[in-house]
């Protein structure tokens, strides 16, 4: 299990504005605030990292290399669709709309944004519709 996730951003005032709303609907919110970077992470109780500045940190830096991914579990794909709908709203460039992806297994629901510094963010959701 991954305790926490760091990447750098070029602007970090954008990118904050960008993830504080991209994932609120994941139940992510601002825990940390330390000068050049921001902390986010879940309520307490939802098997997430222990960390109190959270599991997920952007940092001011050198621009990202291309083609990096990484994903968000959702709880519900209610989530994930208003994730996308969120992250589109901030700036975020649409990757694949909310869907299933049947190629990595029947019950994978999940959506992909392109944050402002060319990240492919995904949020996706394996539970079963219901």
């Amino acid at each position: 299990m991954l305790d926490h996730l760091a990447i750098d951003v070029s602007d970090l005032a954008r990118s904050r504005r960008f993830y504080a709303a991209a994932l609120a609907p994941l139940g992510y919110a601002i825990c940390r605030e330390q000068g050049s970077a921001v902390g986010f992470g879940v309520g307490e109780g939802t098997g997430r990292s222990l960390d109190p500045g959270g599991d997920f940190w952007i940092a001011e830096g050198a621009r990202p290399a291309p083609h990096i991914h990484f994903a968000f579990s959702a709880g519900s794909r209610a989530a994930v669709d208003a994730f996308h709908a969120a992250a589109l709203a901030a700036g975020g460039e649409d990757n694949g709309p909310p869907g299933l992806r049947a190629r990595y297994h029947p019950d994978y629901y999940a959506a992909f944004v392109i944050d402002p510094d060319g990240y492919n963010v995904e949020a996706v959701c394996h539970a079963a519709a219901g």
